[in-house]
């Protein structure tokens, strides 16, 4: 089962989107701002984070910058600031798909399971590449 990992301080869409993976099949985690997000990524380690921009503490644009110091999980950007800018900090940054909100929870899905897919896909062929 993979754990999807929530960044977002609106409760509303937190609870939007971990009652919708779950019901796919998916674990969830929340935080509430970027500070939280980056605390729960790196001692949980999920699959995928789905994050925000603009929150409290840390926006989700520095806790992404921090996070690639040390991590390369996949990250689902779904924020309502769509501006060129942030979207172009973001690819540089290494996100795998950029929402915006409002958006429709079965393309988030979809966008979810294909990069659990891939993902999962690379670490067997990194295996196979290098075994133990």
């Amino acid at each position: 089962m993979s754990t999807i990992l929530i960044v977002d301080d609106d409760p509303i869409i937190v609870k939007l989107m971990s009652i919708s993976l779950e019901s796919a099949g998916y674990e969830t985690l929340a935080a509430r701002n970027g500070k939280e997000g980056l605390e729960s990524a790196l001692k949980n380690d999920p699959d995928v984070i789905i994050l925000d921009i603009m929150m409290p503490i840390m926006n989700g644009l520095e806790m992404l910058a921090e996070l690639r110091t040390c991590s390369d999980i996949p990250v689902i950007i779904v924020s309502g600031y769509n501006q060129s800018d942030y979207i172009e900090t973001a690819r540089k940054l290494g996100i795998e798909c950029f929402m915006t909100k409002p958006f429709d929870i079965d393309i988030l899905k979809d966008t979810i399971d294909l990069v659990c897919e891939v993902s999962t896909d690379f670490d067997d062929c990194q295996e196979e590449a290098h075994p133990s």
